[in-house]
């Protein structure tokens, strides 16, 4: 049995309408048990919130924003507040997701302002941090999660879960095999224990190209606590597909 319970995490980013929103989520309904084996949660763009939590009602199912500003309001258009996202019904957000860090510039004290922010609004900060094709050729890999983890824990939050998406394996169709995936989670949850957290009760999750296909090898790995799903999740079937591999 898994030490920790499996956690499903499906990024729509910038995809889907509020109709394909709504189907979705009335298959995903329809394909779950009552009581699925793994945590499940959806993370839509903002404007997808409203319809995917009227769709979700009563179903094991959880969903979250893909970001949030570190302040509490003000005058930041085009960002979104953390109680904004508690107020419909969001009970995790992802934090430093690469995408915000490459397309908008988001380095570490930025993530970690977010992660305190998530916190301080009721929020379940998922962590996102991974290192570039440059930084593992380069030899910096645990250098950078060492640095990334570190930094966007600062606030010292309680409850959270960590994803690692390698930069290289994201939408290239290309993954970090089942050992280099395990190897890196083994050393964040030694960096997690190092730096005080209770290390064996908090989730890794991994977040590179995760399919149908490589889902049960990877979930396999003991220190693989589930997966962040980008492209695979927009499919219901298919993420199910995924889901179920975590219950295996």
């Amino acid at each position: 049995m898994r030490a920790r319970r499996p956690l499903a995490a499906a990024n729509w980013k910038m995809h889907l309408l509020r109709a394909d929103a709504e189907r979705y989520c009335a298959a995903l309904r329809a394909g779950l048990p009552a009581a699925p084996a793994a945590e499940v949660v959806l993370f839509p763009s903002f404007p997808l919130l409203p319809p995917v939590a009227a769709a979700l009602g009563g179903a094991p199912v959880a969903w979250g924003g893909q970001d949030l500003h570190a302040a509490e309001k003000g005058a930041h258009t085009g960002d979104v507040a953390g109680a904004q996202l508690a107020d419909a019904g969001c009970t995790w957000v992802l934090c430093g997701h690469s995408e915000r860090r490459r397309d908008h510039g988001e380095g570490d004290a930025a993530v970690a302002a977010k992660v305190a922010a998530a916190v301080r609004d009721g929020l379940q900060p998922l962590l996102c941090l991974g290192e570039t094709r440059e930084e593992r050729h380069a030899g910096q890999t645990f250098a950078v999660l060492e640095r990334q983890l570190r930094e966007g824990l600062a606030s010292r939050p309680e409850r959270f879960a960590v994803a690692y998406e390698p930069v290289w394996a994201i939408g290239t169709g290309e993954t970090a095999t089942p050992e280099l995936a395990a190897e890196a989670h083994a050393f964040l949850r030694g960096q997690l224990a190092a730096l005080g957290f209770p290390a064996a009760a908090v989730r890794i999750l991994y977040g590179g190209s995760v399919t149908p296909e490589n889902a049960g090898e990877l979930a396999a790995r003991e220190e693989i606590d589930g997966f962040l799903v980008g492209g695979a999740s927009l499919d219901p079937g298919r993420f199910l597909d995924i889901i179920s591999r975590l219950g295996a």
